[in-house]
């Protein structure tokens, strides 16, 4: 599977984190596997266990998130994944208006692997939960490192200031499941 880079925000820096990557390490018909890896992971800052279940304002510390967007449509689906277990999934119907909350069938799989040169986040998320034609996708997450510093990383950013609904974000492609 693909590898992709994510690039801090320039006006946003990272304390310690060097790199992030993700990667979908797997689809089948019933899950979607992702992975962010985050390297010199020293400082990051963890949210603490929470339980599983819908929450709303994640990205206000360490989260992951990936966009969806169905070919030649304006409309789009946001999941959020944080380390605490906590997730949700948003619907728009163009860029940040029409939010609703997106039904899913079950919540999503989400461990945190911590260290003191990387950290691994994984993430399920119910295939059911997700389009079922072939969308463009953007990648990201929101790093927060001691003493409160947040960086934020995409695939691209295009402005001032960090926006993950930003059209230019969506550079990556996530292929229709397939029935094997």
């Amino acid at each position: 599977m693909k590898t992709y880079r994510l690039r801090p925000h320039p006006a946003h820096p990272p304390l310690a984190v060097s790199s992030v990557e993700t990667r979908i390490v797997g689809r089948d018909r019933n899950w979607l596997h992702l992975r962010w890896r985050i390297e010199g992971s020293g400082k990051l800052v963890v949210p603490p266990f929470a339980g599983k279940g819908r929450a709303d304002d994640l990205w206000q510390t360490t989260c992951f998130e990936m966009f969806l967007r169905p070919p030649g449509d304006s409309s789009y689906s946001e999941f959020n994944l944080s380390p605490s277990e906590r997730w949700n999934a948003y619907d728009f119907a163009a860029r940040r208006t029409g939010m609703t909350e997106r039904t899913m069938p079950r919540a999503p799989v989400c461990t945190m692997r911590p260290g003191s040169a990387f950290a691994i986040f994984d993430a399920a998320i119910p295939a059911a939960g997700l389009p079922q034609e072939e969308c463009a996708m953007a990648l990201a997450c929101v790093i927060e490192e001691a003493g409160g510093q947040k960086s934020y990383w995409a695939l691209e950013h295009d402005g001032p200031a960090p926006d993950f609904h930003d059209p230019a974000c969506f550079t990556a492609r996530l292929g229709a499941p397939n029935d094997a």
